[in-house]
């Protein structure tokens, strides 16, 4: 009886993790081959104004129209604001903003897009891309008294573009690579990939096989075991 109760188990608890794999993909969107750089396809895709940001909810992924928001990103800490500015080709800064209206203070000049706090320290991510060239880091942050310094910890020699924490590792979506960092070492999952120039803007991880990349007009679907990616074109009206 036991080993009926225990196989029991094991069935619903098989049935729970097939369930947990299942991601709904929204109707609006097809999977088709991924449209090669440079082709007629990919530069549709390039001109499109349907660009799309993913998000897990709760276990569900969401697709939803980018907006193009102010390209800026904040941190609040003790006694003022972090601040990053990207202004694409005309560079941006990495600033303090301090409570008391003093004046902000530059901590390093370059295309700032994401500033978070990672195993109670803070971190950001700058990148830049123009003309064919790309670069970008992962810096650190530390502060002594009100000086501000910082030490680049991964040099991507890409642009970073979508951001997320996964299983206490990032996840790095940039213009031409994907990248996992751990421990800060970064780990090239794929390159060249097909979404050079349409521009990721958001990444959402339900598993290692369920990695959502949205972009310019359509979403990809990244499998960290297997490398493969699916790419899912934007039909709807």
């Amino acid at each position: 009886m036991k080993y009926l109760f225990a196989a029991s188990i094991a069935c619903i608890l098989g049935l729970v993790s097939c369930r947990e794999q299942v991601i709904v993909i929204p109707p609006a969107f097809i999977e088709t081959a991924a449209p090669v750089p440079m082709s007629e396809q990919w530069q549709q895709a390039n001109q499109s104004s349907k660009e799309f940001r993913v998000r897990n909810i709760d276990g569900t992924l969401a697709v939803d129209p980018d907006t193009g928001s102010d390209p800026r990103c904040t941190l609040n800490i003790e006694d003022g604001t972090l601040l990053g500015v990207d202004h694409g080709e005309f560079g941006g800064a990495f600033m303090f903003l301090p409570k008391n209206a003093g004046s902000k203070q530059i901590i390093k000049q370059g295309n700032t897009r994401f500033i978070f706090r990672y195993k109670n320290k803070v971190y950001f991510i700058q990148g830049y891309s123009h003309m064919g060239y790309y670069s970008g880091g992962l810096f650190e942050l530390s502060r002594q008294d009100t000086t501000f310094n910082c030490k680049m910890l991964v040099d991507f020699r890409d642009s970073p573009e979508a951001f997320t924490v996964y299983k206490d590792q990032l996840l790095i979506a940039a213009n031409r690579n994907f990248f996992i960092v751990r421990d800060f070492k970064k780990e090239l999952i794929c390159t060249d990939v097909f979404w050079q120039s349409l521009y990721p803007n958001s990444i959402a991880a339900f598993n290692d096989s369920n990695i959502f990349i949205g972009m310019r007009s359509g979403i990809a679907k990244l499998n960290l075991s297997n490398k493969k990616l699916t790419y899912y074109k934007w039909v709807g009206n």
